[in-house]
C-alpha cells in the first residue's frame, strides 16, 4: 500500500479529515431545487439516510502516461471545496518514484523523488495552484454528499448539470454529464494547464467513467480515464479505486 507522505504533507492530510461525523443525513427533498440532471445523479448516488459526508479517503491503482504508460498505486484524501492530497508511487527503470500532488491552505504543489532521495519534480506557484484548484473541483464527484456546496445551474444540454466552485481566488465550472439511469458518464471543464512548453491557459479537461461501485451506500466512479484536450489520444491517466472511506 502506498503510504501517506507524512513528513511533507502529513498535517495537510490530517487537516482534510473531519474530526466529527456529520450530523445531517440525506433525504431526497434536499435536492428538489437542483437542475434535473443533478437530481437524477444524486438520487441514484446517495441512499436515503446516508450521512452527508464531507470528505473521502481513496485507495487506487492504475497507469499514468509519463513518456509511456507506467503503473502506480496511490492514496488520496479529498475534501471538496477545501483541498486534496494525492500520494503515489510509480516505477521508472525499476526504481520507485514517489511523491504527492496537493491543494491545501489555498496553494498547490507537486513534489516527486526517485528512490525517496533524488528530486525529479518540484513545482509550485500560481499556475500550479490554479491547475490544482481545477482538479479539486472536478474530483468533487467522488463525494456526492457535498451537493450542498458550490453552485448549480443547468448545463448546455438536458443531460448536463453545471457546478461552479470557488477555491481561494480560483473559480472553476464543471459540467457533469449524467446518463438516463443517473450514473455519471463524464466530467468536463476548462481547466488551467500547460501544453508542452507553451504558456499555461485554460484547456479542455475531462474524466470519462467506465464503471461505478458503492461504498457505504454511496455510488462513485471506480474505473475512469483522465484526459487533456479530448478523450482517446489525450488520455494520460487510467485508474481503478479499490477502497473508499467517507468521513
Amino acid at each position: 500500500m502506498t503510504t501517506v507522505p507524512a513528513r511533507a504533507v502529513g498535517r495537510d492530510w490530517e487537516s482534510l479529515v473531519p474530526d466529527q461525523a456529520p450530523d445531517q443525513v440525506f433525504a431526497p427533498a434536499m435536492v428538489a431545487t437542483l437542475p434535473a440532471a443533478a437530481q437524477r445523479l444524486l438520487l441514484h448516488a446517495i441512499e436515503p439516510g446516508v450521512p452527508l459526508w464531507r470528505s473521502v479517503e481513496l485507495q487506487m491503482r492504475g497507469e499514468i502516461r509519463l513518456g509511456r504508460w507506467r503503473r502506480f498505486t496511490a492514496r488520496q484524501v479529498l475534501t471538496p471545496g477545501v483541498g486534496f492530497v494525492w500520494g503515489a508511487t510509480a516505477r521508472f527503470f525499476g526504481l520507485p518514484v514517489s511523491g504527492y500532488d496537493r491543494y491545501s491552505a489555498g496553494t498547490g504543489e507537486m513534489r516527486w523523488r526517485l528512490a525517496g532521495v533524488l528530486p525529479v519534480l518540484t513545482s509550485a506557484g500560481p499556475d500550479v495552484t490554479r491547475s490544482a484548484a481545477g482538479r479539486l473541483a472536478a474530483e468533487a464527484m467522488f463525494v456526492p454528499t457535498t451537493f450542498d456546496l458550490g453552485s448549480w445551474a443547468d448545463g448546455a444540454m438536458p443531460d448536463v448539470a453545471r457546478r461552479t466552485w470557488r477555491a481561494g481566488d480560483n473559480e472553476d465550472a464543471v459540467d457533469l454529464h449524467v446518463a438516463a439511469d443517473g450514473t455519471l458518464h463524464q466530467v468536463t471543464m476548462q481547466r488551467w494547464g500547460q501544453a508542452g512548453k507553451g504558456p499555461a491557459q485554460r484547456r479542455p479537461f475531462g474524466v470519462t467513467m467506465l464503471a461505478e461501485g458503492r461504498f457505504a451506500d454511496v455510488a462513485i466512479p471506480v474505473r475512469f480515464t483522465g484526459w487533456w484536450d479530448g478523450p482517446g489520444d489525450g488520455d494520460f491517466f487510467r485508474a481503478e479505486i479499490t477502497a473508499a472511506t467517507f468521513h
